[in-house]
């Protein structure tokens, strides 16, 4: 006949242990996980002023080059290729292709622009103008409100 197995000599975690550590562990991801992910929408708009520096300071050489600023209808995708009829372009003058922003969606390029010489908008979240916190407007012309 086959002996039975005690179960007092075996090793395990009772009901109660993995409770605990389940308690534990559920309370650490409400403290911690609003600091993690309220830290992405800072980091994607700091990301996206950025970009419209990085945008800003190619759109620079572009004008020292070519004497003027693109228009809005050629885009910033004269950064990287060459327009027809423009003379003295030296670029390319971004090294990879425009992005999207942080939230996937085109840059608005204006020029002439509201704000100055061109305009360079992302419309954050929601991609619509205005907007608080992660809905919040990017623009060239100001900084970053935190």
């Amino acid at each position: 006949m086959k002996e039975k197995r005690s179960r007092r000599g075996q090793k395990g975690f009772t009901l109660i242990e993995l409770l605990v550590v389940v308690i534990i562990i559920g309370l650490l991801a409400a403290l911690v996980g609003p600091r993690i992910f309220g830290k992405t929408t800072g980091a994607k708009q700091q990301a996206t002023k950025a970009q419209i520096e990085n945008f800003g300071m190619a759109l620079d050489i572009f004008r020292l080059d070519t004497g003027r600023y693109p228009t809005s209808e050629e885009g910033l995708k004269v950064l990287r290729e060459k327009p027809s009829g423009v003379e003295r372009w030296e670029g390319p003058y971004l090294k990879k292709e425009v992005p999207l922003d942080p939230w996937g969606k085109p840059y608005v390029y204006r020029c002439p622009g509201d704000h100055g010489d061109y305009d360079l908008i992302s419309y954050g979240l929601d991609g619509v103008e205005g907007g608080e916190g992660e809905n919040q407007d990017i623009v060239s012309w100001q900084d970053i409100k935190r």
